[in-house]
């Protein structure tokens, strides 16, 4: 496919391609010193604050005292998680089977990011790009680009201190629309964190791609779960940097009989419930034309959100409630609100839990996640059974949980992908695992017999050849 990129397209592309040869066939030591090397100058105390700072004045979203944390303990998780790991040379070897691999980079990643997550995103991702010796191109969001060039430079400091070459990471200085889709177009995979609109276009450029899906995330509270314990850690979830993540609670599916304990322990946290006049102002204000949701509120702190939808509300309001009404489909606030908004669903049986779950992923959400607060290990796996998503966090917080955490097994990561139910290639948390390829090494081995009487035994017992 021939592309026309223009000048300034066209040098990102082949400083890249120079620098990605470079290191394409570079020692594990060495691949893990420019690792170390860009991921301290990001995380560097002083830089991780600048650019935590930046990301909230720039971008008018979130809140700079969870931004700091976020973009240190992201880079930090990745870091533990590929302790050690092994991405040059051979990687396993089986010779029973005269089988070994080697792992390889892919190239060239081209990787649009978020405005929600605009300076931990391209950290995480510069160093998974890094460790498997492929180049990265960052395509920012428009109002993200100052933050996202803060990161990126430091990264490149890093790189330039150990005598790696800087431009394994570059960042589009003016990510317009038709420039991102010619990009997709030349480089050898897309991994977009970017929007619906990103992600569609980058598995429609005629590259490999791996793309994330729609949040709606949906939290189940049973009446064996411990409530106290959920509101803080629901609470916790739901306002950490305003929402921008799209795993924060924005459902709470909560059985009849705890319904009042657990809406007063949300009170307790700085929760406001709207009665009905308050939720319908509240509808007008996020979905001012009725389909899409205001800029305005996204991310925002709930006084803010209030102030717009002329609500009256408590100085230490940190959330506001709205109660879900019944059909889930032509209920607004069962869609997502990438805001500190969260609508409250009353179940009595868990098979209505399962139903609302379902209703709500079909407005939006499905294959990303949910969650359940509950003692009871048999509605666990009930619930792991007949969910469609990618991941289910047990008795946490969901947005702290979901990408990774210092309390639970989950790989680290911000591109959170959705399977084939979120129309993505992939279910799993995307690491550096999907961003090499692999050389298949066969030598020939004693032949063996396929022995069709030993294969189709078990059929042919119980309904004969």
């Amino acid at each position: 496919m021939s592309v026309e990129l223009g000048q300034e397209l066209q040098e990102l592309l082949d400083k890249a391609r120079k620098a990605q040869a470079i290191v394409e066939h570079w020692s594990q030591d060495k691949v893990d010193e420019m690792v170390l090397a860009a991921a301290w100058e990001t995380i560097k105390p002083e830089h991780a604050k600048e650019c935590a700072e930046l990301a909230a004045k720039e971008t008018k979203m979130g809140i700079f005292e969870n931004k700091y944390p976020k973009h240190r303990n992201k880079v930090l998780g990745v870091l533990r998680d590929m302790e050690g790991a092994k991405t040059c040379g051979v990687v396993d070897e089986d010779p029973e089977k005269g089988l070994f691999r080697v792992v390889k980079p892919m190239g060239v990643i081209f990787a649009p990011t978020p405005c929600t997550n605009p300076t931990a995103t391209p950290g995480v991702m510069g160093i998974l790009a890094l460790k498997t010796r492929n180049a990265i191109i960052f395509a920012p969001h428009m109002i993200a680009r100052r933050c996202a060039n803060k990161t990126v430079e430091f990264l490149r400091a890093g790189l330039k201190k150990v005598g790696a070459p800087e431009d394994l990471i570059q960042v589009m200085d003016k990510p317009f629309i038709e420039d991102i889709q010619k990009m997709m177009k030349v480089c050898d995979i897309v991994i977009s964190t970017g929007g619906t609109q990103s992600v569609i276009a980058a598995y429609s450029s005629g590259k490999p791609a791996l793309g994330v899906g729609a949040g709606n995330s949906v939290m189940i509270v049973d009446e064996t779960a411990d409530i106290k314990d959920a509101a803080k850690k629901i609470f916790m979830s739901k306002t950490f940097d305003n929402a921008t993540s799209c795993s924060a609670e924005n459902n709470l599916v909560i059985q009849e009989s705890v319904w009042d304990q657990t809406l007063a322990e949300l009170k307790s946290y700085g929760g406001y419930l709207c009665n009905a006049e308050e939720k319908a102002k509240l509808k007008e204000a996020v979905w001012p034309d009725g389909v899409h949701i205001n800029a305005q509120v996204v991310a925002r702190p709930a006084l803010k959100i209030a102030g717009i939808a002329g609500l009256e509300v408590p100085e230490g309001t940190r959330f506001i409630m709205v109660l879900g009404d019944d059909p889930v489909e032509t209920d607004k606030f069962a869609d997502e609100k990438l805001s500190v908004i969260v609508t409250l669903w009353k179940y009595k049986e868990f098979s209505d839990a399962l139903d609302y779950l379902k209703r709500i992923h079909l407005v939006r959400g499905i294959g990303h996640c949910c969650g359940i607060h509950t003692t009871n290990e048999e509605r666990i796996y009930e619930l792991a059974e007949q969910a469609k998503v990618s991941r289910l966090m047990v008795n946490q917080p969901q947005c702290l949980a979901n990408s990774g955490a210092t309390t639970n097994g989950m790989p680290w990561s911000m591109t959170l992908a959705c399977g084939t139910w979120g129309n993505n290639g992939s279910s799993d948390n995307i690491t550096w695992k999907h961003m090499v390829n692999h050389t298949w090494v066969s030598r020939p081995i004693p032949e063996y017999k396929l022995d069709e009487d030993k294969l189709f035994k078990a059929h042919w017992d119980k309904y004969g050849k």
